[in-house]
């Protein structure tokens, strides 16, 4: 940071994505931190090296680490930049870095979660975060049990002694259910249980989680963070006793990310205010005109006016991004598939946040409450496309397969 931001009152959002994670002790002269690639780190003596890394007692006379790096996957510039970065936008005590999306909400359930513990998981989260629950979680002893994502307080009648987390994802992936986070949190905290969520879709930028009850707060740095569909990385931030639990499993399990993904991550960050703005306005005019096509059903975006969760978005939320869906009415899967298949400007593959449009015809897996909608569902990512071209571009696919094709 420049050597008098300490002394200025606290930046808005759009200014801390561009001044975060810039201490000049970590980039110099330079605006961007260097990206280190490193792994063994070098020490003067052994006594140097044994007091970073070997827990002596005092009684020794070890002072502590006597250098701030000790090894490459324990941190670097590059490393520190991007954490700091996350700290500042998140609120957080700390942030670790880790592969994916899905490492971070793994290592986020397993550093509060143990044998005999329970775990309520809302029933609109993630497909891979379910499956994890459902095995891996399982085969440590952990028991799951899903909760409907509308629950609110009323989450209070699932919690037994044993309930040690609640993990909550708001909007849901492909069913964009919005949940009362500051509800269901006031709860988790007269229990004891710690609070996890996912705010990949509003970012920090629009949803600071850990100032509304959560303790954990994880994003798939892979979609809007990234924002080119180049990078995979995963973040969680965390506060409090779920900072250190968080820290120490991160260090055991030896998690690491390369630095150039780090790197792509930090640069990513500072044009996410603009790139979120032309995705949520872009997003809104596609789905104002899906909404009135006869061809559809519903949209479920919680920044339409009429959806179920815009009154939480509303109140919660600053902005949205580009992701939502729709149900097709009347429509077969062969039909919806056709469409996909026929667009020219939505490409078709997994994950989202970039800059190119993307399509796909999901399955929603549901345990506790009930999903059968009346036709197919068709999840989009609006990019940063024009949206009047995307617009045509659905248009014609919708002719195409009014017309037999």
């Amino acid at each position: 940071m420049a050597k008098d931001d300490k002394d200025r009152p606290q930046r808005r959002p759009t200014t801390r994505l561009v001044r975060a994670g810039r201490d000049k002790s970590l980039t110099g002269p330079f605006i961007n931190p260097p990206v280190v690639h490193a792994s063994t780190v070098l020490f003067e003596t052994i006594e140097d090296m044994h007091a970073a890394t070997v827990p002596f007692p005092p009684s020794q006379g070890m002072r502590g680490p006597r250098q701030r790096y000790t090894y490459g996957r324990r941190g670097t510039p590059t490393s520190d930049a991007l954490e700091a970065a996350m700290n500042d936008l998140e609120g957080a005590d700390g942030t670790v870095l880790v592969p994916s999306g899905l490492t971070a909400a793994s290592v986020a359930l397993l550093s509060c979660l143990g044998a005999g513990h329970r775990l309520l998981l809302v029933d609109s989260v993630y497909g891979p975060v379910r499956h994890f629950a459902d095995t891996v979680l399982k085969r440590l002893g952990i028991e799951t049990v899903y909760y409907d994502p509308a629950i609110g307080a009323g989450i209070e009648a699932l919690f037994t002694a044993n309930t040690h987390a609640v993990y909550l994802e708001s909007p849901g992936s492909l069913t964009f259910e919005m949940q009362d986070v500051p509800a269901i949190a006031a709860v988790a905290k007269r229990h004891g249980a710690s609070v996890i969520f996912d705010n990949t879709w509003a970012t920090p930028l629009h949803f600071r989680a850990l100032d509304h009850g959560v303790d954990l707060s994880v994003i798939s740095g892979t979609k809007y963070l990234g924002g080119h569909s180049d990078v995979m990385i995963g973040t969680v931030a965390a506060r409090g006793e779920a900072w250190k639990n968080l820290k120490e499993l991160h260090g055991t399990m030896g998690l690491h990310v390369g630095p150039d993904d780090m790197f792509l991550a930090l640069r990513g960050i500072r044009t996410l205010a603009v790139r979120l703005e032309r995705h949520a306005r872009s997003a809104l005019t596609v789905a104002r005109w899906l909404e009135a096509r006869p061809e559809v059903s519903r949209v479920l975006y919680p920044a339409l006016e009429n959806d179920p969760g815009h009154a939480l978005w509303k109140r919660d939320m600053t902005g949205a991004s580009g992701l939502f869906s729709f149900i097709l009415k009347g429509w077969s899967t062969a039909q919806a598939t056709r469409l996909a298949d026929r667009l020219s400007l939505f490409g078709i593959g997994a994950s989202w946040g970039g800059f190119e449009s993307l399509i796909t015809l999901p399955h929603a897996t549901r345990t506790a409450t009930r999903w059968k909608p009346e036709g197919p569902l068709v999840r989009l990512h609006i990019g940063l496309e024009d949206p009047a071209d995307l617009i045509a571009d659905l248009e014609a696919g919708f002719a195409y397969v009014a017309g037999g094709g």
